[in-house]
């Protein structure tokens, strides 16, 4: 079963991986982006959707760990206050 789970996952990989040359492939073609004036050299357009995904992947589960602090720093205030309320 263990090498069934190994097997897949190595299967997915390979898979994911010919996608994503498969793509970067596809989308040479130079894009310019300017941004507020600044303009970033021209590359492929598959380094900039990949660094967008890239940039994705890594500021989403950072948003997400702010919000659950965020919110168990609520909740511990409000039962702080329900605390004191009750004394």
């Amino acid at each position: 079963m263990h090498n069934l789970k190994r097997a897949v996952l190595a299967l997915f990989v390979l898979l994911l991986a010919a996608v994503v040359l498969f793509f970067v492939l596809e989308n040479q073609q130079t894009v310019a982006l300017v941004l507020f004036g600044w303009a970033a050299p021209a590359v492929p357009v598959a380094v900039v959707v990949l660094a967008a995904l890239v940039l994705g992947l890594a500021v989403g589960p950072l948003l997400g760990a702010y919000g659950l602090m965020r919110g168990k720093r609520k909740i511990r205030a409000s039962a702080r206050q329900q605390a004191l309320a009750e004394n």
